[in-house]
């Protein structure tokens, strides 16, 4: 497995990029991982993590985009960056993935100028797993494609139940689709010709119709719809309230126990990480001729680590070949 490291990508610069790429090499004999990016700022953090086991490479790039940065104007007044390098690599089957911490709107624009699209696939979208009382709970998408049409999140509907089937074995997952009120008729023209889409689609009998906001961590759909504007919005407010509740929990619970206080932090502990990103590391684009893992901002060199691995089990998986397979036999695939 070879994959491209956007080395600059991040809030903390490149060292927890080099460390989980270490980390990763040092689970993976199979992995063979190159970091992109400022060859000036790399070789020295590379000479000083000691790592000498091989399979671990450097391909320069100049620049890279910032995260307040406009992502078109950054991608076209920095051509050589190391998200772009990192597509161009995939593109030309260098390597077999692509994992970034960067600016998201920047790694999904990237690879959408390389029009890497698997056949049959109008536009690739992210697909992120949410906790749920059940189990997982797959969105998509989260922000790749804001203004998708409804031949667009029929597709995402295929892409997320490979992605649950394969990765939290669901058998047959069921689909709803993100609306606000779960009667037939309601939202926006393009959430109601969705509807209608799905229910003719080659997941139909999985297909449960609406979904309403509060649906979406009790578990009543294992695949949840949405356009890209929308389940960014979602997957922020999400996380922001995780963050607001842990805390709230922490600060209230724990600091009224005394005897029983070690085993409640360790419980609390165990709870946080079915919230915290860096277990999974990062969410896939899925629909692109090879492997994107797009990581928070935040990623650790554990998130970095997890990210790697990720790809790795999605190529396994043979990810890419199912969805090829099963939109040749969607009818909206045929769309324009």
């Amino acid at each position: 497995m070879r994959i491209a490291l956007d080395a600059m990508g991040g809030d903390f610069g490149a060292s927890p990029n080099i460390d989980g790429a270490i980390a990763a090499l040092k689970d993976n004999p199979d992995l063979q991982v190159t970091l992109v990016g400022d060859q000036p700022t790399l070789d020295p953090l590379i000479a000083k993590s000691g790592y000498s086991g091989g399979r671990l490479h450097l391909y320069p790039a100049e620049g890279w985009v910032e995260m307040g940065e406009k992502p078109i104007e950054a991608l076209r007044s920095k051509p050589k960056c190391s998200i772009t390098v990192c597509w161009q690599l995939m593109a030309t089957q260098q390597v077999d993935a692509v994992v970034s911490a960067g600016h998201t709107g920047a790694v999904v624009a990237a690879g959408l100028r390389t029009r890497l699209f698997l056949r049959g696939v109008k536009r690739p979208g992210i697909a992120v797993a949410l906790p749920t009382t059940k189990g997982k709970t797959v969105l998509m998408d989260v922000g790749a494609n804001p203004g998708a049409r409804p031949e667009h999140l029929v597709q995402y509907g295929v892409m997320g139940s490979i992605y649950s089937r394969e990765m939290f074995g669901v058998d047959r997952p069921s689909v709803g689709l993100m609306n606000i009120g779960s009667e037939d008729g309601k939202g926006t023209d393009v959430v109601r010709e969705s509807h209608s889409l799905f229910s003719q689609s080659v997941f139909k009998d999985r297909f449960l119709g609406n979904v309403e906001g509060r649906d979406l961590y009790t578990g009543a759909a294992d695949v949840v719809i949405c356009e890209g504007f929308v389940g960014n919005v979602l997957l922020k407010a999400a996380e922001g309230l995780a963050e607001m509740m842990l805390k709230t929990v922490a600060a209230e619970v724990l600091g009224a126990l005394n005897a029983e206080k070690a085993l409640a932090m360790q419980a609390f502990h165990n709870l946080a990480k079915r919230f915290e990103y860096h277990e999974a590391g990062g969410a896939p684009l899925l629909g692109v001729d090879g492997i994107s893992i797009i990581c928070h901002g935040s990623s650790t060199s554990r998130s970095i680590q997890n990210a790697l691995r990720l790809a790795t089990t999605l190529k396994a998986r043979r990810l890419n070949e199912q969805i090829i397979d099963e939109l040749s036999r969607e009818p909206s695939t045929s769309m324009v």
